[in-house]
């Protein structure tokens, strides 16, 4: 498969209203700007996750072939008080920062991990206000009315021999779009990657003009499941290429440009270990054959789907929802002496978990997307 996914090793959220709090183990990251009534004060709520440098370096060594991008993705748990279009913002971190193992409200409060005064720990070194690292410039926000220095620091940019790179990356929500987060982060990503920047994950938060607003009715709150949930639903780090290759060699190459076809997979034990990587490969044929006088069953023929005009997606069988959707770019199928094929990197996906695997293909003006009952489990190794 040419969408891999990472799974965080570390996130936790930030609170202005409890500055020394942690909440390094908690399920849920929150975005959010809230107004109390008892002191009319607004209280901010900031997301860190970070992704292992070294797990994005092997797959891009080593399983990554041309160009590639990243994406960042968090599922939404719960949102309200989105009463206007609003941006949500990205920045990588500028300093490394420590989990902890709070959660939310604890009793009494956890402060061994990052919180809004430290990257550290209660009384650890504080979160930088600005400045510059080399060619990296370093910025922060938070309003002294309401609340102290703090809620993070980050890169927003870098100068190189007159090129500027800007690596604030926004998603905007409004009452009635979707809540989910996915954005790409290909740049910062491409920085970590070549160790010109250190890896010290991301910082999501609501664009400044939305946070410590005193507004009651700007009271917006995003809440995304951690890595640390009971659900399916992680944060994911997306690196995407095009593995697709057609070249059937000498074999006898024919195209199936017809939408009636049956399709099935070959090599599909149905079970497999979250470390595999499965080579799915496709039997097609028409449905309708052409009749013709032959001394051999047209059915022993092997048959092509159409090159760069087929894709395939994967779905969780128990939610229906796409891990994989259909991507022109990121899922088309190859082809080689044998047969049409595609791959999957099984570790990428949730263990314990049925999947069913669909083939679209664009052929004489139709589209038509074939399902039936592709199912594979994923186990944990």
């Amino acid at each position: 498969m040419a969408v891999y996914k990472l799974f965080p090793y570390k996130d936790t959220s930030l609170y202005s209203m409890y500055p020394s709090m942690n909440t390094g183990i908690d399920p849920i990251n929150q975005l959010s700007n809230l107004n109390f009534a008892l002191d009319s004060n607004p209280s901010v709520a900031r997301t860190l996750i970070a992704f292992d440098n070294n797990e994005i370096i092997d797959i891009i060594d080593n399983k990554i072939t041309g160009s590639w991008s990243a994406g960042l993705k968090s599922y939404i748990a719960t949102a309200q008080g989105i009463v206007e279009d609003s941006d949500v913002v990205i920045f990588p971190i500028n300093k490394s920062w420590n989990q902890g193992t709070g959660t939310y409200l604890d009793q009494p409060i956890t402060s061994d991990g990052a919180c809004w005064n430290s990257a550290d720990f209660e009384g650890g070194s504080s979160w930088d206000v600005s400045g510059a690292s080399g060619s990296y410039v370093i910025s922060s926000y938070y309003d002294a009315t309401y609340s102290p220095q703090g809620g993070g620091s980050w890169f927003v940019r870098k100068s190189v021999g007159g090129v500027t790179t800007r690596f604030k990356v926004t998603q905007s929500f409004g009452p009635r779009t979707e809540k989910d987060l996915n954005v790409d982060v290909t740049t910062v990503v491409s920085e970590w990657y070549s160790g010109s920047m250190n890896n010290n994950g991301f910082i999501i938060k609501w664009e400044n003009g939305a946070e410590f607003n005193t507004n009651k009715q700007i009271q917006p709150v995003l809440q995304y499941y951690s890595v640390d949930t009971n659900t399916i639903y992680p944060p994911q780090l997306e690196l995407k290429w095009d593995d697709s290759t057609w070249n059937t060699g000498s074999s006898s190459t024919t195209e199936l440009f017809q939408p009636n076809a049956f399709i099935a997979l070959a090599e599909n034990p149905g079970i497999f270990y979250s470390e595999s990587v499965n080579r799915f490969r496709i039997n097609c044929r028409p449905k309708y054959p052409a009749r013709v006088w032959s001394t051999s069953s047209l059915y022993t023929k092997q048959y092509y789907l159409p090159s760069g005009s087929a894709w395939y997606a994967i779905k969780d069988l128990d939610t229906n929802e796409f891990v994989v959707d259909f991507n022109s770019n990121y899922t088309r199928i190859s082809a080689d002496a044998t047969s049409s094929y595609f791959d999957v990197y099984m570790n990428g996906l949730e263990p314990e978990r049925y999947y069913k695997i669909l083939i679209q293909v664009d052929s004489e003006g139709s589209n038509t997307i074939y399902d039936d009952n592709y199912y594979f489990k994923v186990v944990n190794g």
